[in-house]
């Protein structure tokens, strides 16, 4: 085993800590506050060749592996996970779907500005009554010979207003059930869609996310990704790689606020001493730091299985069960190292902590990760 990362890896590791705290950290509790959309600062991780990183280089993309991803996820998630979401998205669900199972044509046409940045993606699972369940689509793409009509709602749609394209799950054949969904490549600009209004969330308050409707919504037949009925498989296995970033979001959020709790311990005094030396204080951070270097491995490894062409959903799912579970744990112990100021949002540990929330749920919660691990046991 080797555990050494290259001089590249590294180098990347570097640029994204960088931007992260040069231009991520100036204004991201008022982002948050605000709910407001960091753009910007996308515009620049566009710049740094970010948002396709994973994406070969024939298509505009970084050529990077998916090591590098979780390096650079972890430390643009430290400081502000609603830019690292926009990041995870593009990549992992749209950009990967496109460069995998997209024809030349298609690649030409989206996966290239997507890899460039100049355009951002969407992945539309989600609908009202098909969260956890996501066979249940009630979208349908009604084949109308050289077109799909589509029609139905999907929400908790990450990028839904800032995206200019989507990739769409919808039943075609509803008698076939999840084998008659179809995954299709869709302008946000067509005509009969309207996006709701941005969700006021807990926490990743600066990262979009709608409903988005379609009315009697035009798709032409060369927009399909894959073959007629593989949308669903599309959506499983762009998942298994989109559970590695949501992974090391995790991982990043629980790093960040880590160190933010090491500083704040090696500086508070309480009873004539810093408060790192009381064993009730020390204690805690240990614990915080044997659980996160753990979840870095379980991110690693899943990155590392992907990289050499290995089956991966099993660890996948492995590294974002632990790193959220981690990432809600050691966020709240920041909070209480932190004490009265750990309750207020200049010291940055509390929107961490919201942050971290939202990691047990997207992208499959932690209980559906562990009916994945349970399945992948016997099989």
């Amino acid at each position: 085993m080797n555990f050494e990362f290259t001089e590249e890896q590294l180098m990347i590791r570097d640029a994204a800590r960088d931007f992260a705290q040069r231009e991520l950290l100036p204004g991201v509790i008022e982002r948050d506050e605000k709910s407001e959309y960091p753009t910007e600062q996308v515009k620049r991780l566009a710049d740094l060749g970010f948002l396709g990183m994973l994406v070969g280089l024939e298509y505009d993309g970084g050529g990077m592996d998916t090591i590098s991803y979780v390096l650079a996820m972890e430390e643009i998630s430290k400081v502000d996970s609603s830019v690292s979401v926009i990041m995870s998205v593009n990549n992992s669900l749209v950009c990967w779907g496109v460069e995998k199972y997209g024809t030349e044509e298609q690649k030409q046409k989206f996966l290239k500005p997507l890899a460039r940045g100049g355009k951002i993606g969407a992945f539309l699972l989600s609908e009202p009554e098909a969260g956890s369940d996501a066979t249940s689509q009630r979208t349908t793409a009604v084949d109308m010979g050289d077109h799909y009509l589509v029609n139905g709602t999907k929400n908790w749609i990450t990028n839904g207003k800032s995206a200019s394209i989507y990739i769409v799950m919808a039943q075609t054949h509803p008698e076939l059930k999840h084998k008659g969904i179809n995954a299709l490549l869709v302008d946000s600009k067509s005509e009969g869609i309207t996006v709701g209004s941005h969700e006021n969330k807990m926490g990743m308050r600066a990262s979009d996310t709608c409903s988005v409707m379609f009315n009697n919504v035009k798709v032409p037949k060369e927009n399909r990704l894959g073959e007629e009925g593989f949308g669903f498989k599309l959506a499983m296995q762009s998942l298994e790689g989109g559970r590695i970033g949501i992974a090391s979001q995790a991982l990043g959020i629980a790093s960040g606020a880590y160190e933010l709790a090491l500083k704040y311990a090696q500086e508070r005094k309480a009873f004539g001493k810093e408060i790192i030396h009381h064993q009730a204080i020390a204690f805690k951070l240990a614990d915080m730091a044997v659980e996160i270097e753990a979840a870095r491995f379980f991110c690693l490894k899943a990155a590392w299985l992907k990289d050499q062409g290995k089956p991966y959903g099993q660890a996948s799912a492995m590294a974002k069960l632990y790193a959220a579970e981690t990432a809600m744990k050691v966020t709240t112990e920041a909070v209480q190292i932190h004490g009265g100021y750990g309750y207020v949002k200049e010291y940055h540990v509390e929107r961490l902590m919201r942050d971290a929330k939202l990691t047990q749920i997207y992208e499959g919660t932690s209980e559906i990760q562990k009916i994945v691990i349970s399945r992948g046991l016997v099989d």
